[in-house]
């Protein structure tokens, strides 16, 4: 029994952050116009110009607007909870830190893992989409004259492509080595390319507005031909064109002013892409009839319809731009990611390596761009596209949970982690005391913070019949109603997906299992209502909470039970692989798991000593500090930290 508990307690060791987290390594030198061109650039992309016709000709028909606007509010539900933990902590790693500080180490590693793919994969998978459409442009001269003199014809091998995509690995190597020339040098590049794509999207709706036709819109089934269920549909595929706004998040430790620029840059970009969906939407619909879209090559194909075939060019230079973009974001985003998780101990530390003159890490951008490159030149990624999804909703749906335990948490000693340090609430106090002085009205919002920090995820009084809440640690009941929740609205999700036949039938196990679930959920939801949330936050947080994260979570259930059984499948085994790395490797080098031998070591920590002895071994430390240019300087900064903690608790 002991060896489970130890067992349980190593894999659920939450991150500390014992120092300012605006002190880093890399180099603060991103604006929030440098960050908003970033998540532009990550999602207006080849999504525009290929997702909207085919989701219009075989999904949802004139109504892919709607979908596009119920995919646009989903992600915005998961943009709010990213902004929250941008702002409060502005850190390499997204996801995985935020998973890491509120869920615990293994569930931090699994979020790391899958966000690894979806980079990896999708940057692979970008560079063929845009070496396809170059070629295209090109008469396909590219694929012919590989297969006259390399392959003799086609590979009918599956899952390699049909011919090596000598082309993507060329431009994979040019993308990455302006990612490892830094990130001012990485944000002035994407924001020329965004910008250019932007012109081009604003051409296609200013000019395809010109040959609107109301009547494409009630022809052949009218605005919605394919139902309400059409509509659904095309939103869960609609909602992959907004993945891109966590390189903003992932970009916080390079941010000049993250607190700020980090959740009007998630916002600020994600309307754009939702005016750009939306807009390029209408005007593809009303141009052409929706069942006379050529999907391939949607806006081409309209405006050659019209008598513009001089357009193609215009939308072809706006596609390639979009796509180089979203490649720059993925290339970008995916060193930074192996770069969090490598200085954490749970990747090889060669990953954590920083260039001194570029103040990127260098080793992981270069490594893992070639293995991309790799993946780009022989495999058929088609079927790796739908694979990208699941891990995006994974992240989503944990960082969402993560927001409503660390609201329900009370401010823990070393670290963000567990809510806002002491000297944020003595800031706030203090801003409170100055009003009363100057006899201003206090915001309803700070009404909370006459409640003692420590009262956090207790329960609220008026609840005296529920008094055996009391006895568990603050914010416990409310981190277990998350779980239970969250595992609930899966089941329901599940059940609305698979089981709509049964369901409309009246079929009565369907019934009661959508009642139950639905009890559960809203009881579960009742129960962390009822306990005193941390509202001092002197940074962005997430409004309405806990409403929102939870409607994010459902939402994010109900996109993950819309893919294949063979996603399913293919992310049961990705992830079999990512914990035998953990528990092989992780586990054991995991620097948490260094400060968590210390706690159970008392007798190393605490000690006895002269004060003039304590005196001349602070001394020693402070004169022995190594400079921080030094290659070794981050293990040896680690090691003089730890020194001075364990003469702290000495003294």
């Amino acid at each position: 029994m002991a060896h489970c508990i130890d067992f349980l307690s190593k894999i659920s060791r939450l991150k500390t952050l014992d120092s300012d987290p605006m002190n880093t390594r890399m180099n603060r030198c991103l604006t929030t116009l440098d960050l908003t061109m970033l998540g532009i650039g990550g999602m207006v992309g080849a999504g525009l110009y290929v997702l909207t016709g085919t989701v219009a000709k075989d999904m949802a028909g004139p109504a892919v607007t709607i979908s596009f606007l119920i995919a646009g509010f989903a992600s915005l539900l998961a943009a709010l909870c990213y902004a929250e933990f941008g702002a409060r902590v502005p850190m390499t790693g997204s996801a995985y830190l935020y998973t890491y500080i509120t869920m615990g180490e293994m569930w931090a590693f699994l979020i790391g893992w899958n966000i690894i793919l979806e980079y990896f994969v999708g940057g692979a998978s970008v560079a063929r989409a845009w070496s396809g459409y170059f070629d295209e442009l090109l008469g396909f001269r590219i694929r012919n004259f590989t297969y006259e003199h390399i392959t003799g014809g086609p590979w009918e091998h599956p899952p390699l492509a049909e011919y090596p995509d000598v082309f993507s690995v060329i431009l994979i190597f040019a993308v990455t080595l302006f990612v490892a020339l830094g990130a001012n040098f990485s944000s002035k590049f994407n924001s020329i390319f965004a910008s250019l794509n932007l012109c081009v999207v604003v051409f296609v709706i200013c000019a395809g507005l010109n040959f609107a036709d109301i009547g494409n819109w009630k022809t052949d089934g009218g605005f919605a031909p394919y139902g309400f269920a059409g509509i659904m549909s095309g939103a869960a595929t609609c909602f992959f064109a907004f993945i891109g706004f966590d390189v903003i998040a992932t970009s916080g430790e390079e941010a000049k002013t993250p607190a700020k620029s980090i959740p009007i840059a998630i916002c600020a970009s994600l309307a754009v892409a939702a005016v750009a969906y939306v807009g390029v939407s209408i005007t593809l619909t009303l141009m052409v009839p929706y069942y006379e879209i050529q999907p391939e090559a949607a806006l081409p194909a309209a405006f050659h319809r019209h008598g513009l075939a001089w357009a193609e060019y215009i939308v072809g230079i706006g596609a390639l731009c979009g796509i180089t973009t979203a490649l720059l974001s993925n290339m970008f985003s995916l060193p930074r990611i192996i770069f969090a998780m490598a200085s954490d101990g749970l990747l090889f530390p060669i990953f954590a390596k920083i260039h001194p003159r570029t103040q990127v890490p260098v080793v992981a951008t270069l490594i893992f761009g070639i293995l991309t490159a790799i993946l780009a030149l022989i495999f058929d990624l088609e079927a790796l596209v739908e694979f990208l999804s699941i891990g995006t909703l994974l992240a989503y749906t944990i960082v969402a949970a993560s927001v409503l335990v660390l609201r329900y948490q009370p401010p823990k000693d070393g670290g963000i982690g567990g809510g806002p340090t002491n000297d944020d609430h003595r800031e706030a106090e203090s801003d409170i005391e100055e009003k009363r002085k100057e006899k201003m009205p206090l915001k309803q919002e700070n009404h909370s913070s006459e409640i003692n920090p420590q009262d956090f995820g207790t329960l609220k009084a008026g609840f005296e019949c529920l008094n055996f809440l009391r006895n568990f640690q603050p914010g416990t009941v409310p981190a277990f109603s998350v779980l239970i929740m969250s595992i609930f609205m899966l089941a329901l999700a599940a059940v609305i997906c698979f089981g709509v036949n049964s369901l409309l039938a009246a079929e009565a196990w369907a019934i009661f299992c959508v009642v139950l679930f639905s009890l559960i959920v809203i009881l579960s939801f009742l129960m962390i209502c009822i306990h005193y949330q941390n509202n001092i936050i002197l940074t962005f947080k997430v409004p309405f909470v806990p409403f929102v994260p939870a409607l994010s979570i459902f939402c994010n259930s109900i996109l993950m039970m819309k893919l294949s059984y063979l996603t399913w499948i293919r992310f049961v085994v990705w992830v079999t692989l990512g914990m035998l790395l953990y528990f092989t490797y992780g586990i054991r080098h995991s620097k948490e798991a260094r400060r968590w031998e210390a706690d159970k070591a008392p007798e190393i920590r605490y000690f006895i000593m002269p004060q003039e002895s304590l005196c001349t071994i602070q001394g020693s430390v402070e004169l022995q500090q190594p400079n921080s240019a030094t290659p070794l300087a981050d293990d040896a900064s680690s090691d003089t930290s730890d020194t001075r903690t364990l003469l702290g608790n000495a003294k």
